[in-house]
């Protein structure tokens, strides 16, 4: 198995990039669909061996053409990889990628909260 695949990472907010506001905008709005969503979903489930198109278009019930349009959104944005096998086409979701943008919604999370104790104590 390739360790660059390695679910062991997956949750690991240390390894998380870190994003700038545009990447991160960009992120977001590659999962602004519910159809894009819906595919992120089952390649997080399908864990780091992927799926290939074709299961993918099963997995989906997406047309060809539709799901097409959406691999290459999300490609575009970072958020998953593609890799040719022979004659298949395997889908991997990026998961450091999707980690990076729960860390960028998160990381700062009750700054504020801690920073309107210390005035209260002052």
């Amino acid at each position: 198995m390739n360790d660059s695949h390695d679910t062991r990472h997956a949750h690991d907010v240390s390894l998380a990039l870190a994003l700038d506001p545009e990447e991160a905008a960009e992120g977001f709005a590659a999962l602004g669909s519910e159809q894009r969503l819906s595919v992120i979903q089952f390649l997080v489930r399908a864990g780091p061996d992927g799926m290939t198109v074709g299961a993918l278009k099963d997995a989906t019930g997406a047309a060809a053409s539709t799901l097409s349009h959406h691999i290459r959104f999300l490609s575009q944005a970072g958020l998953i990889v593609q890799e040719k096998q022979g004659r298949s086409i395997i889908c991997r979701a990026d998961f450091e990628r999707i980690q990076s943008l729960a860390t960028y919604l998160t990381r700062e999370c009750c700054a504020d909260v801690a920073s309107a104790e210390e005035l209260s104590h002052d």
